[in-house]
């Protein structure tokens, strides 16, 4: 039986821009990989399908999210065309994340976008990531209680930005990392904004929907509640506008 399970829900979309890969390496070492692509459309849904199974790869043979991310993420910036604002404005991204898992080894995450990773242990829902979005540079206030836009995302796969352009225009660099040591029977979950804003918004408890069942069948449950839950918050007019939903989940073992 696999330690792993994928789940995705289209939404109000035409177009399931999401995508997720896990691959295998040398001496245990597995890589989890969740992309949201940014845009519909079927190029983006083909691209974003395509880097999620390269980022997972390259994850698995290094044994490194970091590198893995930060070897990709520069790969597709140095395309002449990224390089051109006009140009870029055309050509797909997406928010990614990777997670990194090997025996004896603490889990390790690495991200550039709004995708999140979460560790479920003893109860609770252990996030792992901090958003690259205009509400990380803007928090609520009292004056303010939205923030930023959460939706106007600061760095993700596609983008030219250095670390350092990144850490000047928004307090972060363009890719970001976490470590967290795991215990057998713990779960990761790595999941895109349509899986998580709505539970989010809706005050679920991320532990207790994610943490029952077989990996399928909770997987897919959420992502279909998530969905579920986003429709009831909007007008019949904005139903289209209901995102794309996808959530890994995978057991783990220390």
């Amino acid at each position: 039986m696999r330690s792993y399970a994928t789940a995705q829900n289209i939404g109000g979309r035409g177009i399931q821009c999401d995508a997720a890969a896990v691959r295998t390496g040398a001496d245990g070492i597995r890589a989890y990989a969740v992309l949201d692509g940014i845009g519909t459309s079927e190029t983006i849904r083909d691209w974003t399908r395509t880097m999620a199974a390269r980022l997972a790869t390259r994850a698995a043979r290094r044994g490194d999210a970091e590198s893995a991310l930060r070897s990709l993420y520069e790969e597709i910036a140095a395309d002449p065309d990224r390089q051109d604002p006009y140009e870029r404005r055309y050509l797909p991204s997406a928010a990614a994340v990777v997670a990194v898992t090997a025996p004896g080894k603490p889990l390790v995450v690495a991200w550039a976008g709004d995708s999140r990773a979460y560790l479920l242990h003893h109860g609770i829902a252990h996030r792992l990531t901090d958003d690259h979005n205009l509400r990380r540079v803007y928090p609520p206030t009292a004056t303010h209680p939205e923030g930023g836009n959460r939706n106007m995302i600061t760095s993700y796969l596609g983008a030219v930005l250095t670390d350092e352009d990144a850490q000047a225009g928004y307090g972060h660099p363009a890719i970001e990392t976490a470590t967290h040591d795991i215990a057998d029977g713990d779960r990761l979950v790595l999941a895109t904004d349509g899986a998580y804003e709505p539970h989010e918004e809706a005050r679920h408890d991320l532990f207790v929907e994610l943490d029952d069942e077989q990996l399928p069948a909770i997987a897919r449950r959420f992502v279909d509640l998530a969905v579920e839950t986003s429709r009831k918050s909007r007008t019949e007019d904005e139903q289209r506008f209901v995102d794309n939903a996808t959530v890994l989940l995978a057991e783990l073992t220390a």
